[in-house]
């Protein structure tokens, strides 16, 4: 199931449903709901994460455009100017 802004939620899918998803190339970047990170699906930060906080997007656009930024694991040229691009 997809929220009104087309993200996908760990929590409503089934391990099959997830599989083929990422088979067919639909979901390449997943994050972290709470803490508003996205990363690479292969990411060892993502993948201990809870399933209940984690959601899938389709692009690195549609993570940024609902708010998340870039896993400082990952995504490290990413998190970097994303951190030179903010306000700290």
């Amino acid at each position: 199931m997809r929220s009104a802004k087309g993200i996908l939620h760990h929590r409503d899918l089934s391990d099959r449903e997830l599989r083929s998803l990422i088979e067919q190339n639909k979901v390449c970047l997943g994050g972290n709901r709470r803490l508003r990170i996205y990363g690479r699906l292969d990411c060892s930060s993502g993948k201990r994460m809870k399933r209940e906080n984690r959601v899938f997007f389709l692009s690195k656009q549609q993570a940024v455009e609902v708010g998340y930024r870039p896993c400082g694991h990952c995504m490290k040229a990413e998190y970097r100017q994303w951190i030179c691009s903010t306000n700290r």
